[in-house]
């Protein structure tokens, strides 16, 4: 997989910052990933966490899917790996493929970028029901960028873990 990852601007409106700040991340995470097999990938950081680098991709897939389309999208889908709802899922990638849940994420990345693309603003709200509140789609960029930053960091040491690679 071909990864393109572009710095965002120094100078820029605030929603082109956010989107630019948000596909930095996302391509993070991709480079984070590139180049490893689906066993590498599956690599679990330390038993018994289930946590690699393979389970992160799919706990963002649910993560965008959540926020963008259950809550500001308001579409009554489930989540991608749990009927049930529990976030939980995703990181137990011990027998996904690397194909299905880089399938699942980028189908849920563009969603999300058709969804925040078609939004009047970034003061659209939507109610968000694990909080109880209402939030602004500003807010959930920002989230989003805050996830990815938390979860880039934990792909740094796991892909340290399987090859070595630092730096990415």
């Amino acid at each position: 997989m071909a990864v393109e990852r572009v710095g965002p601007p120094s100078i820029a409106g605030e929603r082109e910052m956010l989107r630019a700040f948000l596909d930095y991340h996302r391509a993070t995470l991709a480079l984070k990933c590139d180049g490893l097999s689906d066993e590498e990938l599956r690599r679990r950081s330390m038993p018994p966490s289930t946590l690699s680098l393979l389970g992160l991709v799919r706990h963002m897939a649910e993560v965008e899917r959540t926020w963008f389309r259950r809550v500001i999208g308001k579409e009554d889908v489930p989540l991608v790996w749990s009927e049930e709802g529990d976030y939980q899922v995703a990181y137990d990638a011990s027998g996904a493929t690397g194909a299905e849940a880089f399938a699942a994420w980028q189908a849920e990345v563009e969603h999300s970028r058709r969804i925040e693309r078609a939004a009047e603003s970034l003061d659209v709200t939507a109610y968000q029901p694990r909080w109880g509140e209402e939030v602004s789609l500003r807010l959930v960029m920002l989230h989003m960028i805050h996830e990815y930053a938390r979860h880039n960091g934990h792909a740094d040491f796991l892909r340290e873990g399987v090859d070595g690679t630092v730096g990415v």
